[in-house]
């Protein structure tokens, strides 16, 4: 096993006059750069909100938003884009607002305040779901091949514009919640990229849409000289390994080119974390790729429990808690990030569709105990220990969830690791094991991940 040490402390202890080496190790080539996970946030209503008058607290002191999310850790803004002309905002905001000219702008924003940037395609005037994939106005006399086209010039020319603005993206989603496929028909009501079956002529129009966007995005990138963003491909269906299994299997097939496979998890909706686990777990192994939840939320009040975990502040503390478990338990490092959704909602004056319930302010505009938890998922990973009467108390923060406490004696070849039995406990964002301390022999201590 290749060491990737974020920390070394060797600790004399007073009690026992033992040596104890501390370290966090990962499983070989698989481990990103030091921080690269991403906890992430979708703040595409920020500026739109911020025209209504809403604000944004810490601690009852108003400050910008994003710079509230960056102190607590958060380090990629993710913002949707319309197709919508500057008339359809107008008259109806909330549903057409987001387009170029209003979401230039906000990535600016973004970058400027050092935070990555993900920026999601719709690849329609309005909100683009499984069931809802409209093809802009502007597009529906398109015939297929001409929508091709159209794909890559798009792509092109918006990725252009927000490298021309300082705001290239650092990852681009091809599509929102496209477990259905995108631009479904055009005005003749010929099928454009709905998909259904598989291995069959939908599928590979599909796939020609997509390959002509990434390769326009890919064009762009060089033109201006900056790094091609990471490609995402995102579905809703992260409780759902069966139709997540069929997507990409019928995707890969067409040879679509991508970097990461997202997935919508929201557990009112998707089932229990077992379920996300399970999804996540056999996409990572069957796909080879980094796997993200690219949008979740919970709660911070309500009538019931979900899953055991009840609606509360300290409620969406613990559920980030057990998300962040599942998805950095995914074999090989391979859980990359999160993504919340409706972070900058606020009930009662920002609460469309009751998202207001769900984001990570509260109805006073002060940030909540959410974003501090949420921000843990990126620090540096260090294990430290520490005594407490005759035990040894080992202890990590949230950003090593789901790895393991391994021990050995002796780190002389062949170094034999074995796993930590003693019940590893968490309090808030800090996981912890008391072990019995033993005088007689000398114990050298790391964390590993699957």
């Amino acid at each position: 096993m290749r060491d990737h040490s974020i920390v070394t402390n060797v600790f004399k202890l007073k009690l026992a006059c033992l040596l104890f080496v501390v370290s966090a190790l990962f499983a070989p080539g698989t481990v990103p750069a030091q921080g690269n996970f991403i906890a992430g946030a979708d703040m595409s209503f920020l500026a739109y909100y911020e025209s209504l008058g809403i604000v944004y607290k810490d601690n009852g002191v108003t400050e910008d938003a994003l710079q509230i999310l960056k102190t607590n850790g958060i380090n990629c803004i993710r913002l949707r884009l319309f197709t919508s002309s500057a008339a359809q905002a107008a008259a109806n905001p909330y549903n057409y607002i987001n387009n170029t000219n209003y979401t230039i702008p906000l990535a600016v924003r973004v970058k400027n305040a050092g935070l990555q940037f993900l920026l999601d395609f719709h690849y329609s005037d309005t909100w683009a779901d499984p069931s809802h994939q409209a093809t802009p106005a502007a597009w529906l006399t398109n015939t297929f091949p001409q929508m091709v086209q159209q794909m890559y010039t798009y792509n092109s020319n918006t990725v252009a514009a927000f490298a021309a603005a300082g705001a290239t993206p650092d990852y681009v989603q091809i599509g929102n919640e496209i477990t259905q496929g995108m631009l479904f028909t055009n005005s003749t009501g010929a099928t454009i990229g709905q998909v259904s079956g598989s291995y069959n002529t939908s599928w590979s129009q599909l796939g020609q849409l997509m390959k002509a966007a990434v390769q326009g995005i890919q064009d762009a990138a060089n033109a201006a000289g900056v790094a091609m963003p990471k490609i995402i491909v995102h579905i809703d269906r992260g409780g759902d390994w069966a139709t997540t299994e069929w997507f990409f299997d019928n995707l890969t097939y067409q040879g679509v080119p991508f970097d990461i496979i997202g997935e919508s998890y929201y557990p009112f909706w998707h089932g229990p974390l077992s379920g996300l686990s399970n999804c996540l777990t056999n996409a990572a192994q069957r796909y080879g790729k980094p796997v993200i939840v690219a949008e979740t939320d919970f709660p911070w009040t309500s009538s019931t429990n979900i899953y055991g975990i009840p609606a509360t502040t300290n409620g969406q503390v613990q559920y980030v808690v057990a998300l962040a478990q599942v998805v950095k338990s995914v074999p090989n490092n391979l859980g990359a990030g999160i993504f919340w959704w409706g972070t900058e909602y606020q009930y009662p004056n920002a609460n469309q569709a009751g998202f207001g319930t769900r984001s990570f302010f509260g109805s006073d505009g002060n940030v909540l105990p959410v974003a501090d938890a949420y921000g843990q998922l990126a620090v540096p990973i260090v294990l430290s220990a520490g005594l407490s009467g005759s035990n040894l108390v080992m202890q990590w923060p949230l950003s090593g969830a789901g790895m393991n406490l391994m021990m050995t004696t002796d780190l002389a070849p062949p170094t034999v690791w074995l796993p930590v039995a003693n019940a590893i406990q968490n309090t808030g964002t800090v996981f912890d094991v008391s072990l019995p301390m033993n005088p007689t022999q000398s114990r050298f201590y790391r964390l590993q991940s699957n």
